[in-house]
């Protein structure tokens, strides 16, 4: 039975908030964290809080939509209310879908890398593998409903994040606070501004909280969605803040930046060894997989929904009118999350990811500020500090990916192009003589839930 369908099974707070946390955890803790360091050595834990503080101007747009217009379409509904129904809403919606799909091959190659730490170094290589086979009973999980997937999400949720609290404070306490001198330079960013190389990390960190914005596709699902949706974000957001950052000086008061950086993939197990000895590192493994399974179980759950969505509001091709097959938005959801976990490596499945959503998010709050002060309370303040914020840090971000690695872009670049273009002709396909589009905005929430 399609969970769309399944009305009646309404999402507490905690499931909402375990959800959101468990898309964050999932990737942000488990492998940006060598990433970022890599970028900024030993000034990686001030990222995650200077990621923090974008994030808390970007949440802002983001909750302001959710009290207003609670909707299981979650961002592509915000969209289409900001710049009305048509290509420019439809094209900033399938963006976030792509980068809620990457954050999904993200977190099940994160999967991947930790699992394999715990055989012979020769089966290195099959990292991709078990991230496909993770993806592969993420379905099999979110075909089951609601109440199964809130089940495994809070009792996932409560294991990482009281295992993550333990590791992170146990880490601080035999390891101390490290002393930090921020007198790294990256090697792929010598030739760049002092600073510089900071500024781009923040993509990545940011990347490491962009799970809130699944919270808002669940406003269909939840009870009291007018406030219990905008409370999902704040709470997770700050849970993930303590977490990331009291984790990441335990991480940086237990290895040297080098070892950080060699270990990227798997940067917590590795710092745990030293810590704790191998059972530590074992135990820190395990706790990688449980955070893995339940990032990609949330972050599929999210992605088909909203993909399921956009169809309903004939953003894209209604994949629900697929009678044949079950599901068929959650089936293509993770057929591309599959793909993308063998075409790319953890690192550039971030960046891609990265360069997506800060796109999208821009969207998002120049069309709060300039579309929605007639229908939308807010402080216009705000949105603009948070655009001016993610402008200057794609654009570092950018920068960065040109000098050390084109590829990035490339690819980015031929995904944005093709999704515009995709959404140009089908908009064409059904405006009609009069430059009108048929669009599903007429209907309702509990409407489209029933395609």
């Amino acid at each position: 039975m399609n969970i769309l369908k399944k009305t009646n099974q309404k999402l507490s707070l905690l499931g909402s908030v375990s959800l959101g946390t468990g898309v964050m955890i999932g990737a942000g803790i488990f492998v940006l964290m060598g990433q970022i360091a890599e970028l900024v050595g030993d000034l990686f834990p001030i990222a995650f809080i200077a990621g923090a503080i974008v994030v808390g101007f970007s949440s802002y747009s983001y909750v302001k939509f959710s009290n207003a217009y609670p909707s299981s379409g979650g961002v592509a509904k915000f969209l289409t209310k900001a710049f009305g129904p048509g290509t420019a809403a439809g094209s900033f919606s399938l963006l976030m879908y792509i980068s809620m799909v990457v954050a999904e091959s993200l977190v099940a190659g994160t999967f991947g890398a930790y699992t394999l730490r715990l055989f012979p170094p020769e089966y290195s290589g099959y990292a991709s593998i078990l991230g496909v086979i993770l993806i592969g009973v993420a379905y099999i999980i979110n075909i089951s409903g609601n109440k199964i997937i809130e089940v495994t999400a809070t009792f996932t949720a409560i294991i990482k994040v009281a295992g993550i609290s333990l590791l992170a404070i146990s880490g601080l306490i035999i390891s101390g606070l490290p002393t930090i001198t921020g007198n790294y330079v990256a090697s792929n960013s010598q030739a760049l501004p002092e600073g510089f190389g900071f500024v781009a990390a923040l993509a990545l960190s940011i990347l490491a909280f962009k799970g809130f914005t699944t919270i808002t596709n669940q406003g269909g699902d939840i009870k009291n969605p007018h406030k219990n949706v905008g409370r999902s974000i704040i709470i997770s957001i700050a849970v993930c803040t303590i977490i990331y950052v009291v984790l990441a000086l335990s991480v940086a008061g237990g290895l040297s930046i080098e070892e950080i950086i060699v270990a990227k993939d798997y940067a917590l197990a590795a710092a745990a060894k030293p810590l704790f000895g191998v059972w530590g590192s074992i135990l820190t493994i395990l706790l990688a997989i449980v955070a893995t399974v339940s990032g990609v179980i949330a972050s599929v759950y999210s992605a088909s929904r909203m993909l399921g969505m956009l169809g309903g509001m004939k953003q894209v091709p209604d994949m629900n009118k697929m009678k044949k097959l079950k599901n068929p938005s959650l089936i293509f959801t993770v057929s591309l999350a599959i793909l993308l976990t063998i075409l790319f490596d953890l690192t550039r499945i971030a960046s891609i990811g990265a360069i997506f959503y800060l796109i999208m998010d821009i969207a998002i709050h120049w069309g709060l500020f300039r579309h929605l002060k007639k229908e939308v309370k807010f402080n216009p303040i705000i949105p603009i500090i948070a655009i001016v914020m993610d402008i200057v840090i794609l654009s570092a971000f950018i920068y960065l990916k040109y000098v050390n690695d084109p590829f990035v872009l490339v690819v980015a670049g031929i995904g944005i192009a093709l999704v515009f273009l995709f959404q140009f002709l089908f908009m064409k396909s059904h405006t009609d003589k009069d430059g009108n589009m048929k669009m599903g905005m007429e209907m309702d929430e509990e409407e489209m839930m029933k395609m």
